[in-house]
């Protein structure tokens, strides 16, 4: 699948607990068309004792949203966004289809 969002953009997420919040992506799942953003879609996970006389703990951990969830903020207008490309001799690149700026 081919992902619009890369690493290092901030993005608003569009649905579920944490709609409207913005973030940046930390990672990004292509082949599950996911991506994790930082400190959002957070899930409780449980981890057992490492060692002996230790106790179990509770961590919060990112999980990863569909990136149909989610719309890119381009850095240029400040405005959630759609994608689109441009191609230049043999560069492409994306561009924000509101100010039609190069989005890096």
């Amino acid at each position: 699948m081919k992902m619009k969002i890369k690493k290092g953009d901030k993005v608003k997420i569009l649905s579920g607990k944490d709609r409207g919040k913005k973030g940046k992506v930390i990672e990004v799942l292509p082949r599950q068309g996911k991506l994790i953003v930082e400190n959002l879609n957070l899930a409780k996970k449980h981890l057992r004792p490492q060692k002996e006389g230790e106790k179990g703990k509770r961590v919060e951990v990112a999980i990863p949203l569909p990136a149909s969830k989610v719309m890119l903020i381009c850095p240029n207008c400040g405005k959630p966004t759609r994608i689109g490309y441009k191609i230049e001799g043999k560069k492409k690149f994306r561009i924000c289809k509101k100010c039609h700026k190069e989005i890096m």
